[in-house]
């Protein structure tokens, strides 16, 4: 048998490549799958509260000291500039969404074209938009604003084969520092993208000991956005709230464990073309340029790291390994070869049948009449003055389709019925329960079924309150959930 050749490695694009192509190609398919969630105010759990944060923050509550969160600031300032463009509407924040996918659809694109035609070039691109439904960024999660960050910043330090400069170094330093301000699990991904510039540089020439000085400036302009988030909240009189919410709270948290029985199965559509790309790297069509290839898989490594660094590791967070399945799957796309097509063909066949077996389409229109249903029946009992909402368990959005003042600054649902976070919130769980209850919301939300494991303790003050002082107002299936809504007698 004769030993795999590699594919001629492209000096220049031709002339008759239409560069509007691609973008048209990814823009079309960012559009077509994510088109189905647009306007979803359910869409999933956690952007749900991103923009509510941003929208308040719009109104004049500071994130931290007026609601509580752990995600950077970026994040919810990121929401808070789609609300004053786009208005309260999700819209606003799933187009912005849109765009970011675009965007590291065309920097995936951009980062196959030296190992691949435009042809597989451009599958692989359209295999991001495809691949992060899978794992819950469809909407606005915060995989899909800090990816296509990382992807930029992939792309300058590995762009330019002859030379990387310390400018585009320090740029794509730059790119890691904002993507750390939409969330700093993203760090490990981050010092990968510094190992790969440092290796770049002394590949160039530069010794070992004059390493140390690039590593601690890059170091510093990835923090920088962060220290400057924490100046900002400082200068606001919230620097103590933004430094315990972003990094006390972080520690404190009980973890669930990083490794669950369902994760095998949700890995495979990542797992599969990764390791199909590793096999075609090695016997169908070696890479074209090989140490490219290493730079990639290396990058893939941190995303590893960004999935596993927190101490419990939920299925969305799966998202992060999509584009490391799709650059260790590149030799797959760039191979002529009959078997590497028809992987490939097979492989989006299976993302498709994601939209349609699974009715996407049905699930969000129930989504959307569930949340329709139960905001009429909470609004005329709410207010943003005194009379408020107080969404023990269910979707947070309802405090803002129900125009509601909120009863604390605990604000996600979570952050008081789940077990896992009763020694990290900086005050007591259980008391602020109590607390809640004790101003007797005009309106309270529960589900049926808990998402995580429950505070027992905190759970039963409240079923205590709903049977003597609350009385049956509206429900609705959310999912798998019945969510109820309880009026104060």
């Amino acid at each position: 048998m004769s030993a795999p050749q590699a594919l001629p490695l492209a000096t220049h694009r031709t002339k008759s490549e239409a560069r509007w192509l691609a973008p048209l190609v990814l823009a079309l398919a960012v559009v077509a799958t994510r088109a189905i969630w647009l306007g979803d105010p359910a869409a999933d759990y956690d952007e749900q509260l991103y923009s509510l944060i941003g929208l308040r923050w719009l109104d004049g509550a500071l994130p931290y000291a007026d609601l509580w969160d752990r995600k950077p600031a970026g994040l919810f300032a990121l929401f808070a500039m789609a609300h004053a463009v786009g208005g309260p509407s999700p819209v606003a924040y799933q187009v912005l969404a849109m765009a970011f996918t675009l965007a590291g659809s065309l920097s995936i694109y951009e980062l196959a074209r030296p190992l691949a035609d435009r042809w597989g070039a451009l599958l692989a691109g359209i295999a991001y938009p495809l691949m992060l439904p899978l794992y819950g960024s469809h909407a606005g999660q915060s995989e899909v604003f800090f990816l296509p960050l990382l992807l930029g910043a992939l792309y300058l330090v590995t762009s330019d084969r002859e030379h990387l400069s310390f400018r585009r170094a320090a740029w794509a330093m730059l790119l890691g520092g904002l993507a750390l301000q939409l969330k700093y699990t993203a760090l490990p991904a981050c010092l990968a993208l510094g190992g790969l510039a440092l290796l770049r540089f002394h590949r160039q020439g530069v010794q070992l000991d004059g390493l140390p000085k690039p590593a601690l400036l890059f170091a510093a302009i990835g923090i920088a956005p962060t220290v400057l988030a924490y100046a900002i909240f400082a200068a606001l009189g919230a620097g103590d709230a933004f430094w315990w919410a972003n990094f006390g709270s972080f520690f404190l948290r009980e973890g669930a464990g990083r490794w669950r029985g369902e994760l095998p199965i949700a890995m495979l559509p990542i797992l599969v073309p990764a390791l199909l790309g590793l096999w075609a790297a090695v016997r169908l069509a070696p890479p074209r340029d090989p140490m490219l290839y290493a730079s990639y898989a290396l990058f893939a490594v941190g995303l590893v790291g960004t999935v596993f660094l927190p101490g419990t590791v939920y299925l969305y967070y799966l998202a992060a390994l999509v584009p490391a399945a799709i650059v260790l799957a590149l030799p797959l796309f760039a191979s002529p070869a009959p078997l590497a097509r028809v992987s490939v063909l097979m492989l989006f066949g299976f993302y498709a049948l994601f939209y349609v077996g699974l009715d996407q389409a049905g699930k969000s229109a129930d989504r959307r009449a569930s949340v329709a249903h139960l905001s009429r029946a909470i609004a005329p009992f709410v207010d943003r003055d005194s009379e408020c909402l107080w969404i023990f368990d269910g979707p947070s959005v309802l405090y803002t389709t129900a125009d509601s003042c909120i009863a604390t600054r605990f604000v996600y649902p979570d952050h008081l019925n789940n077990a896992l976070e009763t020694d990290a919130l900086g005050v007591d769980q259980t008391g602020e329960v109590a607390r809640v209850l004790a101003t007797q919301p005009s309106v309270i939300v529960t589900a049926s079924d808990p998402l995580t494991r429950q505070n027992e303790t905190a759970g039963q003050l409240v079923r205590n309150a709903l049977q003597s002082d609350y009385e049956p107002l509206a429900s609705a299936k959310l999912g798998e959930r019945t969510i109820r809504a309880w009026r104060r007698r």
